[in-house]
């Protein structure tokens, strides 16, 4: 799975570590072992500050759901707890992790991007109540229709693993604040102005 997604040996090896301390648990008997596998994986990469989604993760997992896996990332940290009793460090995940990744999954411009990744850093400072990679999908629909290189709501989605209807209400909830999040020297308020609505 590691070598499907292109991850690097450390986070290989952390996945293994947690596995073989799971693997003890007479409870883990009688699981899901592909999503057992992926959630070591999915934690793994947090771990390592490397995230993944559970999308992305589960694109590989051999036919595990994503709430299967989500399931499984539960059963695994508690398990971890009660093994080290402390809470289980998984690092916090900003829209900026995915950020590039996406972006090239869309084959965007380096101009693009990094206006792109600029953005997403601004809109940190906003209270927008939506997971960072519903964020960094609509900053980058946002950026590209502002580009020569419009990308159509339904390829960003494709692009990022963020249902379409998602999207358009992040659109809605980082439009208000686009005038502070847009880096000045890749748009002005004039273009801000007539973007279109996913």
């Amino acid at each position: 799975m590691s070598d499907r997604l292109g991850l690097v040996a450390t986070i290989k090896d952390r996945a293994n570590e947690i596995y073989k301390k799971v693997e003890d648990q007479k409870s883990s008997r009688g699981r899901n072992q592909d999503a057992i596998l992926a959630a070591c994986l999915y934690i793994a990469c947090r771990q390592e500050d490397k995230p993944r989604t559970v999308k992305e993760i589960c694109s590989v997992a051999n036919g595990a759901t994503k709430k299967e896996i989500g399931r499984a990332k539960e059963y695994i940290v508690k398990q971890l707890e009660l093994e080290m009793g402390q809470s289980v460090e998984m690092g916090t995940i900003h829209a900026g992790d995915f950020m590039r990744r996406f972006c090239s999954n869309l084959g965007m411009t380096n101009q693009t991007v990094k206006a792109a990744q600029e953005a997403v850093k601004k809109s940190e400072e906003f209270d927008i109540r939506r997971s960072p990679i519903s964020i960094a999908a609509a900053v980058i629909y946002i950026v590209t229709q502002l580009s020569d290189e419009k990308k159509p709501v339904k390829d960003v989605s494709l692009a990022t693993g963020v249902a379409e209807g998602t999207i358009r209400n992040s659109f809605k909830d980082l439009y208000p604040h686009l005038s502070k999040i847009i880096p000045n020297w890749y748009a002005q308020g004039q273009d801000l102005k007539n973007i279109s609505s996913p």
